[in-house]
C-alpha cells in the first residue's frame, strides 16, 4: 500500500487526543466545502489546545522564558469533503519527537464517522523566545508530547503523484 493509502486508512483510534470543532458558514469556500486555509487554522488550533492543556504551554504569560515552537513545514492530504454545518473531530498524534523538534499529525473526521476526511500536520522547532535559535524543549513539553507519540506505518506527509 502507498503512503497516501496508509493515511487514507487512518482511524480515530490512531489519535490519542481529540478536539471537536463546529464548522462555520464562513469556513466554506465558493464550492461549498471547507476552505484549504481552514484546515491549517484547525491544525494550529488542535496542536495549541493540546500544548496549553497537557504540555504547560503558557502563551499569554509575558514572564515565560520557555522555548517556543515555530512552524517550519506543513502539509495536508485531502480525501473527502467537509463543510458547514458539520462538526469535525480533530485527532492529534505526534509522529516524530526529537530533542528540539516535533512533528504532529492531525486526522479530520466528520463527527460520527470513523473514515478520515483529511490528514495534515506540521513540524515545530523549539527556539529560544528572544534569540530564535533552536534549543531543547522543556521536560513538561516533552512529557506531554511523549504521551501522544506513536509510530504508525508510512512516512509522514508523503507527496501525492499527480
Amino acid at each position: 500500500m502507498t503512503a497516501i493509502g496508509v493515511l487514507r486508512n487512518r482511524l480515530r483510534s490512531n489519535y490519542p487526543f481529540t478536539l471537536a470543532y463546529r464548522l462555520r458558514w464562513a469556513d466554506n469556500d465558493q464550492y461549498g466545502h471547507l476552505n484549504n486555509s481552514v484546515y491549517n487554522f484547525l491544525i494550529d488550533s488542535v496542536v495549541n489546545s493540546y500544548l496549553i492543556e497537557r504540555c504547560a504551554l503558557k502563551p499569554a504569560d509575558p514572564s515565560n522564558t520557555d522555548p517556543i515552537g515555530l512552524v517550519v513545514s506543513s502539509q495536508c492530504n485531502y480525501f473527502s469533503s467537509l463543510s458547514f454545518p458539520q462538526v469535525v473531530d480533530l485527532g492529534l498524534r505526534v509522529s516524530k519527537l526529537g530533542n528540539s523538534s516535533v512533528t504532529y499529525e492531525v486526522g479530520f473526521f466528520a463527527q460520527g464517522s470513523n473514515t478520515v476526511s483529511a490528514v495534515g500536520g506540521f513540524t515545530h522547532v523549539f527556539v529560544h523566545p528572544e534569540q530564535r535559535r533552536p534549543t531543547t524543549m522543556v521536560e513538561a513539553m516533552r512529557a506531554g508530547l511523549t504521551a501522544i507519540h506513536n509510530d504508525l506505518d508510512a512516512p509522514y506527509f508523503p507527496t501525492a503523484k499527480l
